[in-house]
């Protein structure tokens, strides 16, 4: 159970930062919406989960931006992303199984092709010449990204000690993505699991504390816009960038996000 609540800590740094809580979001303009619109928003718990954000707030003003501060110090932004990369190609077996559950072999042999080319060539997934030299473009999936293709709503939002912004769909990708990584299995000792885990969070906050600033600086109230940035950026990775029309007002921000860095 811990080795899980570490792993899903790590994942939702590594793919959230600049979106979300513990999150960097921005793009837009937060407006204010009513505590009165229960329905609209979907989030019966609001009380509970703002209690959670600020828990979240708390950690990363006084443990995890200041140690991504001092990360920033000694490492370049080169090093940064080769430490992303490393971490990112750790999580290709389950970026396979999902896009196969998903029903996309294509997709699923382009990652093969890319966790096979990164391991070796691109030393340990460090470098990325798949998609340097060959054009072989990471698309990362997860198990609640397939239940949305499947059909299944995404319930109500929730937010998560030290996890971040999730929901009654999403909270099953944390399960399924510990035991399709394979830092659980090359890690022999929860002291190994434990520092590479504070690397990869501390890296990926430190990759998008610009991001951070933005929000903090533009928001009117971050809470809902962070719980509003979320369920667009989970819609649009649903729909693989093509969610349905009029759906995604941060389409911009999502292009931004990934240019970033």
């Amino acid at each position: 159970m811990n080795g899980s609540v570490i792993k899903g800590k790590a994942m939702r740094w590594c793919h959230l930062i600049g979106l979300i809580a513990l999150s960097f979001i921005i793009g837009g303009c937060a407006t204010s919406q009513s505590n009165h619109q229960p329905e609209a928003v979907n989030d019966p718990i609001e009380e509970v989960n703002r209690g959670v954000y600020q828990f979240n707030e708390g950690v990363d003003t006084y443990a995890i931006a200041p140690a991504s501060r001092g990360w920033t110090l000694i490492t370049t932004r080169g090093m940064r992303h080769g430490v992303e990369n490393f971490f990112d190609n750790l999580e290709s077996p389950g970026y396979i199984l999902n896009d196969l559950l998903q029903g996309k072999p294509k997709q699923a042999g382009t990652q093969t092709a890319r966790f096979v080319i990164n391991s070796t060539i691109g030393v340990l997934g460090f470098f990325d010449p798949a998609q340097a030299w060959l054009g072989l473009n990471a698309r990362p999936e997860d198990f609640g990204q397939t239940l949305g293709v499947w059909g299944a709503d995404e319930g109500p939002y929730l937010m998560l000690p030290l996890l971040g912004p999730s929901s009654g769909r999403d909270v099953t990708r944390y399960p399924i993505a510990y035991y399709t990584n394979l830092m659980t299995y090359v890690t022999l000792d929860t002291l190994s699991f434990g520092t590479l885990t504070a690397v990869n969070i501390v890296n990926a906050r430190a990759r998008g504390d610009r991001l951070a600033r933005f929000r903090d600086e533009s928001a009117l109230d971050p809470y809902v816009f962070t719980r509003s940035a979320y369920r667009q950026f989970r819609q649009n990775q649903v729909h693989d960038g093509q969610p349905p029309e009029g759906d995604d007002p941060y389409g911009e921000f999502f292009e931004q996000m990934d240019a970033a860095d």
